[in-house]
């Protein structure tokens, strides 16, 4: 069943915008090797990517797509012809110092104009030979759907964890926005297809405007080097899901191979909205984040973003930087200067910093006169009522505050509500005794950067300041606990922008500290901005990002999905899906078989609340064990009481119960228990404490088994009951590391069992026990889901089968899901793994019924 989300995507595709190749329906039956799916063809018989390329000797190109080209854009009144420049303030621009000398980088996106249909051939032409650009040009109306309605006025909020409660403040969800962004992701995508040589280059993606694109960049190249890298705050699971198409813009993420955040915090969110939504897990290995994704390791990059340190020392190199200081200096002489920049939006907190001024005047009144806060406001992105009625609340509490506190000669606020060239702005940062930003949300944030490296200042800003040479500089911050360069800034003095009275205190701290404890906390700010600017970013995520997609050659992809939901499945050459005809060749030719069966996961679905068999799956059980060419055995972690009686129907039928503890050849036979445990007494031990987190973790049990003890929490929050099962974990080792046991993680349980009870030891039992009756099997098939089922794998593998045989056995190592794993086989779900069962049955019912009636015509004709 589509969502709605879907159907609205099918139908912006039969418009001119979406035509994309569609993807195929259903895998092909036909095989290229017994048992391996052929990569998936176009309907013209080609291949599924990489048609219609550059040839694959071209020079490595980065390509960069974002919302807006680092371009300034004007029309000549003269000539009416374009001119254009660079624009030097994006990062965009300043990133490419971190890429190689002889990498060519290209950037996609729109200009901040609006060039008529007639003229955009040309300008492209020109763009693309002068500047290495490419322009997406979107029409208009479209532009301020997408850009000023679904970016502006709903997703922007939503991430800085404003929901659409009043109308007033933010727009609810509107389809017909989302489906003008979604339109205008494809039309950037189409740009980047254009220009992109797909065996070669790299794209990297830049914020919330385009979350869609790398759907359709993966739709058209399977193997695309793709990463993105989120600007904004990612909200809280609990506000994301709010979203009403959360899933389409989750899965598109996952389509790319690197996604970067600026905090640990960001990244928590993304991986627990991954958790909640999709049900995926990620793991830390050697200190990087992956989330298993369809055969597929995405990675997730946690990484502040740097300034560019040579554009702000020439800055205050230049003339005009150290006439504007002076100016500055003898306007405010004699005062203690605190500077604020801020773009003019009802996040950045400037109201509440204003009334933090205010409250610091009234609790001290000694620094009237003495303490000014020079307020910069930067134009305002986007256009509302919200950021009217913010710039309305900054011009009446600044007009107040000056009122009550100000005299002639003092006004307390100065407030600079105009484009401020960047010159004056690095003179008011040098001149600044402390840098305040006080956002209530906000994704990065460079203003304390900035503002650090123009405290360290240069020879000429100081000799134009008369600071004496080789004077140690100062400099003190006062930042949200909200904004993402907080956690970078460990000298800074950290508030909730929300508590007055503490953000006014924190200003009298900056403005009163002493001297040296100023140079300490500058110098250490200082020693981290320096090393870590934005060279130091873009070539450590290029670096992650080739990392990320050195095994895409190593891997085959198959793309399924439709509209929003595709994604793409990849897998390794070894690491096969177990095809029905492939395995039912084997099983005709074979006579002596061994068949290995986990429970839980893989004949029976982990999320049933019925965990007793269906007479469909004791039917297949039973049919298998009339085959007197088989032996058949169910391999579990659940007790022998629970098995016995579920199993009781089956007469044939081998058990292994609490992972090989207790083992019983068929129902005639008695239950033999493992000789490696004799001793449990650690039960004592382990039992307190697995009742200590129980009562702690709301929807978790433990299992009391014979020889095992089991601690559940699937029905438990995902994000706390996996914390719990970790913190389990330690605490266990720590207690029992003189027992003779070994506690391990599954999927949603933690066990603790003795030491040597494995399933691989039953299949070693069982394959011994075989061989030494002159029964060496040619044919083992082993199916499980679980960690505890990789010993199975393992083992079924490794056992020295009978010298005496001319072939080795057929071994079928299968696990359930994809994922990483010892056997060389999958099947998606338990219902795969029925369907294979059934096939193997009918194949079985049909030789028994056959020498049934061979049987009766025998005894019939002897009398």
């Amino acid at each position: 069943m589509f969502s709605r989300s879907c159907i609205s995507l099918l139908e912006l595709a039969s418009g001119d915008m979406l035509n994309f190749p569609q993807t195929p329906r259903n895998l092909p039956r036909v095989m290229t090797i017994e048992g391996i799916i052929p990569d998936v063809k176009n309907s013209d018989g080609s291949n599924n990517e990489d048609t219609n390329v550059v040839p694959s000797e071209c020079r490595e190109k980065k390509i960069i797509v974002a919302n807006f080209l680092p371009l300034h854009a004007q029309k000549d009144a003269e000539s009416g012809r374009w001119c254009f420049s660079f624009d030097e303030d994006p990062i965009l621009l300043q990133l490419k110092d971190g890429f190689s000398s002889g990498d060519v980088v290209m950037y996609v996106g729109s200009l901040k104009v609006d060039i008529d249909a007639s003229e955009q051939e040309e300008v492209s032409q020109k763009l693309l030979e002068e500047f290495n650009c490419v322009p997406t040009f979107l029409p208009p109306e479209l532009h301020k759907k997408y850009y000023h309605g679904f970016c502006k006025q709903y997703l922007w909020p939503l991430f800085h964890y404003m929901l659409p409660m009043c109308l007033d403040h933010s727009n609810r969800f509107d389809r017909l926005l989302w489906q003008a962004y979604v339109s205008a992701n494809k039309i950037y995508a189409d740009k980047v297809m254009e220009v992109i040589n797909p065996e070669n280059d790299y794209v990297w993606v830049h914020d919330y405007h385009l979350m869609i694109l790398p759907t359709f960049l993966r739709r058209r190249f399977t193997r695309v080097k793709l990463g993105f890298f989120l600007h904004s705050p990612f909200p809280s699971s609990e506000i994301y899901r709010t979203l009403p198409v959360r899933d389409e813009i989750l899965r598109a993420l996952l389509n790319v191979d690197l996604i970067g955040f600026h905090t640990f915090d960001y990244a928590r969110h993304f991986l627990s909205c991954c958790s909640r939504m999709l049900g995926l897990d990620y793991e830390s290995k050697r200190g990087y984040i992956g989330l298993e994704y369809f055969g597929r390791t995405v990675y997730v990059k946690i990484l502040p973003v740097g300034i560019h340190m040579g554009r702000l020392q020439s800055a205050l190199n230049h003339p005009s930087s150290s006439m504007k200081a002076k100016e500055i200096q003898e306007q405010f002489k004699g005062k203690k200067l605190i500077v604020g920049v801020d773009d003019m939006d009802i996040f950045k907190g400037i109201s509440l910093k204003l009334l933090a001024m205010e409250q610091l005047l009234q609790q001290h009144p000694e620094l009237r006169g003495k303490v000014v806060l020079v307020q910069i406001v930067n134009p305002a992105r986007s256009t509302g009522k919200d950021v009217q009625e913010a710039k309305k609340e900054t011009y009446s509490t600044t007009r107040r505050i000056n009122e009550v506190f100000g005299f002639p000669g003092y006004e307390p606020v100065v407030l600079i509500d105009r484009n401020v060239p960047f010159h004056e702005k690095t003179a008011y940062y040098s001149l600044a005794e402390c840098c305040i930003v006080n956002a209530v949300r906000d994704g990065m944030n460079l203003i304390p950067y900035k503002y650090i490296i123009c405290r360290q200042g240069t020879p000429n800003m100081d000799k134009a300041l008369g600071i004496p040479l080789d004077s140690p500089h100062t400099s003190t911050l006062v930042i949200s606990e909200f904004i993402g360069c907080s956690p970078s800034l460990s000298g800074a003095i950290r508030v909730n922008p929300w508590n007055i009275e503490a953000v006014a205190d924190a200003l009298n701290v900056a403005i009163t500290m002493p001297d040296l404890e100023k140079q300490l906390r500058h110098e250490k700010h200082y020693r981290y901005v320096s090393s870590h600017d934005v060279a130091y970013w873009a070539r450590s995520f290029v670096q992650d990002l080739e990392r990320a997609c050195k095994d895409h050659y190593r891997k085959r992809c198959w793309g399924i999905g439709f509209g929003l939901q595709f994604r793409i499945l990849s897998l390794s050459p070894s690491f096969r899906k177990l095809s029905i005809d492939h395995i039912l060749s084997a099983y005709k030719r074979t006579s002596r078989r061994a068949i290995f069966l986990d429970y839980d996961g893989t004949i029976m679905p982990e999320t049933s609340i019925v965990k007793t068999p269906s007479p469909e799956v004791i039917s297949v059980l039973n049919n298998l064990c009339s085959d007197p060419k088989n032996t058949v055995f169910i391999v579990s972690g659940r007790g022998q009481d629970s098995l016995s009686e579920w199993f009781s129907q089956c007469e044939n039928l081998g058990i292994a119960a609490e992972h090989g503890y207790f083992i019983r050849w068929s129902r005639k036979s008695n239950w033999e228990t493992s000789s490696l445990a004799i001793d449990l007494d650690w039960k004592r031990i382990a039992e307190p404490v697995m009742s200590l987190y129980t009562e702690a973790t709301d929807g978790s049990y433990i299992e009391s088994k014979e020889s095992a003890l089991v601690w559940h929490h699937l029905d438990a929050d995902p994000d706390f009951g996996s914390c719990q099962a970790k913190e389990m974990l330690d605490h266990l080792e720590n207690v029992l590391a003189n027992e003779p046991v070994v506690v391990k993680r599954g999927q949603h349980i933690v066990e603790v069992k003795p030491q040597g009870v494995t399933k691989g030891l039953v299949a070693e039992k069982v394959l011994s026990m075989m061989i030494g009756t002159g029964k060496a099997p040619d044919f083992v098939l082993c199916i499980g889901d679980d960690r505890s089922d990789e010993d199975m794998f393992e083992s079924i593998s490794s056992t020295a089968y009978s010298s005496c045989q001319n072939v080795p056995p057929e071994i079928f190592a299968c696990t359930v899901g994809q994922k990483p794993s010892k056997a060389r086989y999958y099947l998606d779900d338990t219902v795969d793994v029925m369907t294979l069962l059934h096939g193997l049955t009918t194949d079985s019912s049909l030789k028994s019924r056959c020498n049934a009636e061979i049987d009766q015509v025998s005894f019939e004709h002897i009398y």
